[in-house]
């Protein structure tokens, strides 16, 4: 599913060090060989520490989870949430099951959100309760009041693409699953089905939409890479 290289183009400038043509979940992997022992995530307020080998089957669970939802390469996954260990969780698991993570920005209002979940096809949200004076829950509900007879896929009006809604944290809520929950949907098929996705995952694949600011109209969906994430990290560390 990967586009050659050879069709990209590209400015070309110093050419050391070289920029990195591994996906993200490959550049996980080998971290958690190298240094499987070393912190990788740590959020203060949660009093969560992760090392790199933590981190990557935490990944690898929850990507698994989230094909056994029935998500696909391709698809897109929209997280609303403030900074939190969940979010960095998601993105590494999206990326190794080919998955499009939608980061979408917590001060969003009701009009944004519909706006953004139907622009570029969100299937599945991954969200908090309520953060600080947004309360993103009761706006999830809002937008799609379905949800709370749903016991399946929603089938909502407002959110046509929409078809799962995942709480971190909080009470359990009628039709929406919570995030620590999905990891053990996956069987033995989906850890398989995992692996081969892996296989064809390619540096150049799309991996991540972030919105413009929308300062000049509507709100514009850049599409970000393997390559584009990783060498940015690179070098700005």
């Amino acid at each position: 599913m990967g586009t050659a290289v050879e069709q990209l183009s590209y400015v070309k400038g110093a050419e050391t060090p070289p920029l990195s043509e591994k996906t993200i979940g490959a550049a996980l992997e080998a971290a958690a060989r190298e240094w499987g022992e070393r912190e990788a995530v740590v959020s203060v307020h949660q009093n969560i520490r992760w090392t790199y080998a933590e981190l990557n089957e935490r990944a690898d669970a929850l990507a698994a989870g989230l094909l056994a939802l029935g998500l696909k390469p391709g698809d897109r996954l929209g997280i609303w949430s403030p900074n939190n260990a969940e979010w960095a969780l998601t993105q590494f698991a999206t990326a190794k099951a080919g998955i499009v993570l939608v980061n979408i920005n917590p001060a969003y209002r009701l009009s944004e959100l519909e706006y953004t979940l139907n622009k570029v096809g969100v299937s599945a949200l991954v969200t908090p309760e309520r953060f600080k004076t947004s309360e993103y829950a009761a706006m999830v509900e809002t937008l799609a009041p379905e949800i709370a007879v749903s016991d399946g896929p929603l089938d909502a009006t407002k959110l046509p693409y929409l078809k799962h809604v995942i709480q971190i944290g909080g009470a359990a809520r009628p039709g929406w699953r919570q995030f620590d929950d999905v990891a053990g949907l996956a069987g033995g098929a989906e850890r398989k089905a995992l692996a081969e996705i892996g296989g064809t995952l390619d540096c150049g694949d799309a991996i991540n939409i972030q919105f413009t600011s929308g300062t000049t109209g509507l709100p514009k969906g850049a599409t970000l890479s393997h390559r584009n994430i990783l060498n940015n990290g690179f070098f700005v560390g």
